[in-house]
């Protein structure tokens, strides 16, 4: 099944995009800020910005989601 029918494999890929998103910006913010703007790659510059505010709150739910996927 994909993960966009599968409820809890959609919360994961939006889960591990946030993730990648907020380290990719930290090693490489000049091409994160530069593409804000754009439609496309605005939504990974959002995502960025959810990860950096929310940090303590999405690592909370990655350890949720991984331990919730070994039980």
């Amino acid at each position: 099944m994909t993960a966009i029918f599968n409820f809890q494999k959609l919360l994961l890929v939006i889960l591990l995009m946030i993730c990648t998103s907020t380290y990719a910006h930290y090693v490489f913010p000049g091409i994160m800020d530069r593409n804000k703007d754009n439609s496309f790659f605005g939504i990974f510059w959002k995502f960025a910005r959810v990860g950096e505010r929310l940090s303590p709150y999405v690592s909370l739910a990655c350890v949720v989601m991984a331990v919730r996927e070994f039980v």
